[in-house]
């Protein structure tokens, strides 16, 4: 089985809801969100858990974890800005089956600040 590695930048709310799962899930989508953004880069994560995360909920992490290759094949990548900004679209209704394609456990990488506390 093949997998893809992909990273998502996240505030201490959403951190906390994945802890509570055991490390195995995301939670679902709020009504104002109505698609999944993971990322295909961990520096375009970094960018985005340091320069908006922190200053909107006062830290953010990157966060890492493999998700099924085939499963993804059935989504296209979507260049969010420049060339390398990269990242599939999700839709809010195929989250759960997302959450089952997930190989392992979702792990924190970085952490804005460095001493920002990790839930669970």
């Amino acid at each position: 089985m093949r997998t893809t590695t992909l990273w998502r930048p996240t505030g201490p709310e959403e951190l906390a809801l994945v802890a509570a799962s055991g490390w195995l899930a995301w939670p679902p989508r709020l009504p104002d969100q109505p698609i999944f953004y993971p990322v295909l880069s961990e520096d375009y994560a970094i960018l985005i858990a340091r320069d908006w995360n922190v200053p909107a909920s006062g830290a953010g992490y990157v966060t890492r974890f493999d998700v099924r290759t085939d499963y993804l094949d059935n989504y296209e990548v979507r260049q969010a800005g420049g060339r390398d900004i990269l990242e599939y679209w999700i839709p809010a209704e195929d989250l759960a089956e997302f959450n089952h394609q997930i190989v392992g456990t979702i792990e924190v990488v970085r952490r804005f600040p460095d001493d920002a506390p990790i839930p669970g």
